[in-house]
């Protein structure tokens, strides 16, 4: 919001909401993986590629490793982020066996991994309700899988000391992101999947307690240094409806005040939720869903979680304050992100205004058809 003094030393992020590269985009990737599902809606992950092609049209296939990105490769090209974070919300593996008691299932085959390279994606959180749908040798050959393509992940491991150990994202020149990673019980996280001593498995974060918060914060002191930023990336709370719990809000204030977190990276909602600027931190209570195989299923029409964002917040890099954040709308057809078209640009400017005014925030149209945050 406010112009950098001369000399201010900056740092550009890219963030986004779930990303969920399994099943339906799965089969149209060129190296499908098993497409049998144990679902009681549906039974093939091909039928949810026909599912999308009956609302939007033919996918060809197979498609190539950039095709689900679409205009997402101009913004990164145009916008060069120092960092991109995602929240995968997959699993990346050819495991067989499924969690047993779980509904659904989510898997990309490793062959298909090079989808994530196509966007320059930096680091996966992997601290969601689907990272172990395929069981704790999916998660270990999800590990495997992102480690040789280069890729960081955060938020899981192959024990309980790897699960909650931060991604370490260099920036030459400027210094180091720091990713710490969570996931809860109110986003679906079963409890029984947290990682422990020599268990493969989530950092699980059984509440939102003073206790949380101070162990949030040790973890943090421990390994934050002069010029480095820290995000928090929180998979919490259900997938539908606007409203913030006071408890997250507290919880979020309570990272930027006690704990050394600059940016509060919120998701599971599979809509946009309102933002926060905290005393300079940014906080995302919920970014939706930036790209998933949902097309044609009906039923939650009026979230539109068919429109998502691309954020870009720049940092002060001594500071760690939020300086400034470009939003540019997206919308999935085909599986394939898009920009938004003027309809959905403007029930986004719309919403989150509504959202954002009880938090001290407002978004503004730019000239690009881009959007500008504005707060204090």
């Amino acid at each position: 919001m406010e112009s950098p003094p001369a000399g201010t030393r900056e740092l550009t992020l890219f963030l986004c909401g779930d990303v969920m590269t399994g099943r339906g985009i799965d089969q149209i990737l060129p190296h499908p993986g098993g497409a049998q599902l144990f679902e009681s809606y549906m039974r093939s992950a091909r039928g949810y590629v026909a599912l999308a092609e009956r609302a939007s049209g033919r996918i060809a296939r197979p498609a190539d490793f950039a095709y689900v990105w679409g205009d997402a490769l101009a913004e990164f090209e145009h916008r060069r982020p120092d960092a991109r974070i995602v929240n995968l919300e997959t699993a990346v593996t050819a495991a067989d066996a499924p969690w047993p008691g779980k509904g659904i299932h989510y898997r990309m085959h490793p062959d298909n991994a090079p989808c994530l390279g196509a966007a320059g994606i930096d680091c996966c959180v992997l601290a969601n309700n689907h990272v172990l749908d395929w069981g704790r040798e999916g998660l270990v050959q999800t590990l495997d899988t992102l480690r040789r393509a280069g890729i960081r992940s955060a938020g899981a491991g192959r024990d309980a000391i790897e699960a909650a150990a931060p991604a370490v994202l260099g920036v030459p020149g400027k210094g180091r992101v720091l990713v710490f990673a969570f996931g809860m019980a109110s986003s679906g996280v079963p409890p029984d999947w947290a990682a422990g001593p020599g268990l493969p498995g989530v950092n699980f974060l059984p509440d939102l307690s003073a206790h949380s918060l101070q162990a949030i914060a040790a973890r943090v002191r421990a390994v934050k240094r002069p010029g480095d930023l820290a995000v928090a990336s929180i998979h919490w709370g259900g997938n539908w409806g606007f409203a913030i719990p006071p408890a997250q809000r507290r919880f979020a204030r309570g990272l930027t005040d006690t704990a050394g977190v600059d940016v509060v990276h919120g998701h599971s909602s599979h809509h946009v939720k309102g933002i926060e600027v905290h005393r300079g931190r940014l906080i995302l209570y919920g970014c939706g869903d930036f790209l998933n195989d949902y097309e044609g299923i009906g039923g939650y029409e009026a979230y539109r979680d068919d429109l998502a964002l691309m954020y870009f917040p720049t940092l002060d890099l001594d500071s760690g304050r939020l300086r400034r954040m470009t939003l540019v709308p997206t919308r999935t057809r085909r599986f394939r992100i898009g920009r938004a078209p003027e309809d959905g640009v403007a029930w986004l400017l719309e919403t989150l205004n509504r959202e954002g005014r009880p938090l001290g925030t407002q978004l503004v149209r730019q000239p690009d058809g881009n959007l500008a945050l504005r707060w204090g």
